[in-house]
């Protein structure tokens, strides 16, 4: 052997030690923890401590060799088996470190020099995942904003959501679709699935983000996993502060939007100035045995902003406190306990004033309102090892999410918007900026418990998982009445959806819309997993996995109306060590994921929902007056329309209303991946990725059964499956049992609408039927080529980089609409009815076609460091979306425009006595999704610099930090409705709405004891 290659061999099997080098047992771990494994003598005692809390577990090897330390506290340890040398092992959250002590072929670790700085390498034989961990201190080398979603965006194939809903997209799945966990606890909004709960950002100590080949231990996801862990104490008292300032002076001006010279959205006032102040402690309270770490951060928020139109001026206050705490006691070698607990609650308060932009001259205080939100949550962690080769945890916590809003207006004051092109009158719009009295808590109770057995070449894992996620409501709109008016432009004769026809000489429309819902509101997600990680030889394992789910969505009365069970999830991967030494590996997975459903349905079609939206003419604007200040309210015209199709304030039958034997939302995915040390630090990798939306649940409009058309039900369903609902089975007008109407074929009645010019005016007359009609399959396919390159750390400086080539096309993004920024859970628009998403295949909204990612730091000497970061990708698609479709006169988002009769008054200019026009004279062409071209590339700089400095006891830091660095503020998402109404066309289609956020700068002072 050529002496590079023995030196490098010997090199590979130091950084084992620290970096999850050289394995032939299975890295897997429970979420909050790590593990080490590996071999040793046989039948020699193996001893792990850790120094800083004094913990120490010991096992036996086994005859083969084999050991396995599982469920440790991520961090620093020793490891010696018995005779030999003692050598420095980091343990990592949700990884197993592997070092081999001992055994035949191997060299003796005591003859080897194990290198003094813990460099880690991307290659870890013994995992079957995709997943990247980055600790709290990684971070503070590089300019990354203090979020857990920032930590997330680092990673491959995660991109930030374009919608005014925001959120993060993993592997092309909607920001809908993703889980979070701290120490163990779901802390996942399970309302609509979009957010979580969130600790300010110094209350983190590790992240691993995994984006594809989860083990079975996780699930209820269809996107990526978030696991993170708090900090926690040691046998060391320590304590600090910290001050994190963003003053808005270091913000850039945000950028105002124009048309045609007229500014319609205004940005350029937009700021926050942001003090938050953290202090904290940590030690002993029994030296070796119970240890704490506390925090409370000082939160100083003043957000101020303009409405779209600048005619207000809203300024905010937030300064609640946050504060959380971890507890670790050592009960005995065998026993440990884990306390998790913060509190999130916020409140900020704004008040809203008269504006005006050109003068920017800030008026009389208009109204004020309010909005909480936050909670408390915790979770109590059982360790035990109950045999040499048995291990169990126990984790029992609660999740709490509360969402409040109102104003002291809301009494008195209905709210008032209006679109863009609508008249301005010069004062500003309604008393309130408060749309909805709006009260809600969310919690979640969740136990679980995971156990590890090992036996012999293979490594078993199962456990039981149960989550009660309550909602506990009550909504409605603010005002006399309980109304809001919007105010929108359109053209005399158009199709409004859900409407009718605007009146002649009317240029712009009201909706007035009552909207209310109250009650409390249940689901109980289960499920129970196994695994077997099987060591097949020592240099390839198999991992084959099995879970299974149960959902059950309760309604306001607490009865079910939506179970899914026997959902089976089988997952299977591989890693082959291809030349035994650790440093190349060959790795794949294929697997099954399902998705619940958000109690955001519970509450929409399982309680008694009032959604009332009636259509007026608009006859201008009122000017009243309130407190001395003057504001502007719409005066009705005539009323051309009303729905309430969405709901009517009762609660219906849900067994005509919910699939009786409805599928789940269930998602399939295969990867194929290499990676490889090329030395001690370098290594390079790349992965195949395959993932297919197999379903979908949403709800769809049934018209027409087997009788013929029936009267108009809302279902949640699976779009182009069979639906089993309550109805009329013998056609004699009353509900008598179930019936099944394959959506694939039927479902909705079509028909055109006739219209005869009578005494002057265009006169509705009767309707054509048509036939039935069914809706597509949903379809999402993601695939994907990712290349990554990475310089580990080694005190001086670090790299990464990667790139990837994706596509997302098909029909269905998920359980929310990016492209037409509708953010509600499972009942979007895609399905309403066939037409919808008829010819609507194409590249879906989170079709990010490039993404590079670059992030480095750079020690200029023992006190200065520099990092940067660089996230680019492609923009997202866009859509010129119609309204209408030639099978049917109904108004929906649609992948078709009217070009040629699209109203009465275009067929017949100069109509007579007599006339007859049909909805079925239009004309319309194919519209394709993302056929009307791309957004911009969004590029973001980050540049950071810090000083360090060690003042004896106490440890000095300084980072002044600058995002968005060339202050790039490119639209994220743009306006795609071409069509608003059947025949009209909208100016601001593929005009921008949502931007880049601008450059602004952050200083971060910390001093440590």
């Amino acid at each position: 052997m050529k002496a590079s290659q023995t030196k490098f061999r010997r090199a590979a099997l130091c950084l084992a030690l620290g970096a999850c080098l050289s394995a032939t047992t299975p890295v897997m771990a429970q979420s909050a923890t790590g593990a080490v494994t590996g071999r040793a003598e046989a039948g020699a005692r193996v001893t792990i401590t850790n120094p800083d809390t004094g913990f120490t577990r010991g096992v036996t090897a086994g005859a083969d060799g084999r050991y396995r330390l599982p469920l440790l506290p991520p961090g620093e340890y020793t490891l010696q088996a018995e005779g030999g040398q003692p050598v420095g092992v980091t343990v990592t959250l949700g990884n197993a470190t592997t070092v081999n002590l001992a055994s035949a072929g191997t060299t003796d670790l005591a003859t080897v020099q194990v290198v003094g700085s813990r460099i880690v390498n991307a290659v870890d034989v013994t995992s079957t995942e995709s997943a990247t961990n980055i600790t709290a201190q990684e971070i503070e080398r590089m300019p990354v904003e203090r979020s857990v979603s920032s930590v997330a965006l680092l990673a491959p194939g995660v991109a930030q959501g374009s919608a005014g809903f925001g959120g993060i997209s993993f592997g092309g799945s909607s920001v809908a679709e993703n889980a979070f966990y701290l120490n163990g606890l779901n802390v996942t909004d399970f309302y609509n699935r979009v957010g979580f709960s969130e600790a300010p950002f110094d209350f983190y100590n590790e992240f691993q983000v995994k984006t594809g080949g989860y083990s079975v231990e996780f699930g209820r996801t269809t996107g990526g996993v978030v696991n993170a862990l708090a900090k926690s104490g040691t046998n060391e008292f320590h304590y600090g502060a910290k001050l994190v300032w963003g003053p808005s002076d270091w913000e850039a001006s945000r950028r105002d939007s124009y048309l045609d010279g007229e500014r319609y959205l205004t940005r350029s006032k937009d700021t926050t100035d942001a003090t938050r102040l953290n202090a904290w402690a940590s030690g002993p309270i029994i030296r070796d045995r119970l240890f704490f770490f506390a925090m409370y951060e000082g939160r100083q928020v003043e957000p101020e902003s303009t409405n779209n139109v600048g005619t207000s001026f809203d300024r905010g206050e937030s300064n609640d406190g946050f504060w959380g705490t971890t507890l670790d006691w050592q009960i005995t070698e065998n026993n440990l306990l884990n306390l998790m607990a913060f509190s999130n609650d916020n409140r900020t308060d704004t008040t809203t004033y008269a504006y005006d932009f050109d003068t920017d001259t800030v008026g009389d205080a208009l109204s004020d309102s309010y909005s909480e939100t936050g909670g408390t949550n915790w979770a109590l962690t059982w360790s035990s090892y109950l045999t040499n080769s048995l291990s169990m945890k126990v984790m029992h916590g609660s999740m709490e999410r509360n969402s409040i809003t109102g104003s002291p207006n809301d009494a008195d004051c209905n709210y008032v918007s209006a679109g863009s092109g609508v008249p301005d009158p010069g004062v500003p719009l309604g008393c309130t900026n408060n749309l909805s009295i709006y009260d809600r808590n969310d919690e979640r109770e969740q136990t679980r418990a995971d156990f590890e057995w090992s036996l012999g070449d293979h490594l078993l894992r199962f456990g039981y998982d149960r989550e009660v996620n309550t909602s506990d409501l009550s909504q409605g709109y603010s005002g006399p009445g309980g109304v809001s008016y919007l105010v929108s432009t359109t053209t005399p004769g158009a199709q409004i959806p859900d409407a009718g026809i605007v009146p002649p000489g009317y240029t712009e429309y009201v909706r007035a819309r009552r909207y209310e819902i109250f009650g409390e509101f249940e689901s109980n997600n289960q499920a129970m997993y196994i695994e077997d990680n099987w060591s097949i030889t020592p240099n390839f394992l198999l991992n084959l996995g099995l879970r299974y789910e149960e959902f059950d969505n309760k309604d306001a009365e607490g009865n079910t109306y939506i179970e899914m069970s026997d959902m089976i999830a089988p997952r299977v991967g591989f890693s082959w060590d291809l030349r035994g030494d650790g440093t190349t590996k060959l790795f794949g997975n294929a697997g099954r994921y399902y998705l619940p459903v958000a109690n955001v349905i519970n509450i929409k079609q399982g309680g008694a929902l009032l959604d009332e939206r009636t259509f007026y003419g608009f006859d201008g604007w009122e000017i009243s007056e309130r407190d001395g200040v003057q504001y502007a309210t719409p005066i009705l015209g005539p009323q051309f329309g009303f729905s309430n199709d969405q709901g009517d304030g009762t609660v219906g039958d849900l067994r005509a209303e919910v699939d009786a034997d409805m599928d789940p939302v269930y998602q399939d995915e295969l990867i194929l991946g290499f990676q490889q040390a090329l030395n001690e630090a370098w290594s390079w990798g790349a992965r195949g990725i395959y993932r297919r939306l197999e379903n979908a649940i949403d709800d769809i409009n049934i018209t027409a059964t087997h009788c013929g058309r029936v009267a108009s039900s809302w279902v949640m369903a699976n779009p182009g499956e069979e639906l089993t609902i309550w109805g009329d089975t013998d056609c004699d007008g009353e509900a008598d049992g179930y019936l099944t109407i394959d959506t694939s074929q039927a479902g909705y009645w079509t028909e055109a609408d006739n219209y005869e010019f009578i005494d002057g005016e265009w006169t509705y007359v009767d309707s054509t039927p048509t036939g039935q009609r069914g809706w597509v399959k949903p379809k999402r396919d993601y695939k994907a080529l990712e290349l990554q390159l990475d310089r580990a750390w080694d005190g001086k400086w670090a790299f990464n980089a990667s790139y990837t080539l994706s596509w997302s096309e098909g029909n269905a993004e998920g359980p929310v609409n990016t492209d037409t920024n509708f953010g509600d859970t499972g009942r979007t628009e895609n399905f309403d009815d066939p037409f919808v998403n008829y010819r609507g295949d194409g590249p879906l909204a989170n079709d990010h076609r490039h993404q590079i990612k670059l992030r480095g730091s750079y020690a200029l000497n023992d006190n200065w460091r520099v990092g940067a970061t660089v996230d680019a990708r492609s923009g997202g698609p866009i859509t010129a979306m119609g309204v209408g479709n030639p099978y049917n006169w109904k108004s929906y988002h649609s992948y078709y425009l009217c070009v040629e009769n699209c109203t009465a008054e275009q067929a017949f200019p100069n109509p007579e006595e007599g006339d007859t026009w049909s909805t079925a004279d239009r004309v319309f062409e194919h519209s394709p999704r993302g056929g009307a071209g791309r957004m911009p590339w969004i590029v973001d700089i980050g540049l950071s610099l810090a000083y360090e400095r060690s003042f004896g006891a106490a440890d000095f830091s300084a980072k002044l930090a600058v995002y968005n660095l060339l202050n790039n503020q490119k639209p994220v998402w743009v306006y795609q409705d071409l069509e608003p109404g059947v025949g009209d066309r909208d100016p601001y289609f593929g005009k921008e709405r949502f931007l880049q956020g601008p450059r602004y700068g952050q200083l971060t002072l910390a001093l440590a004891f």
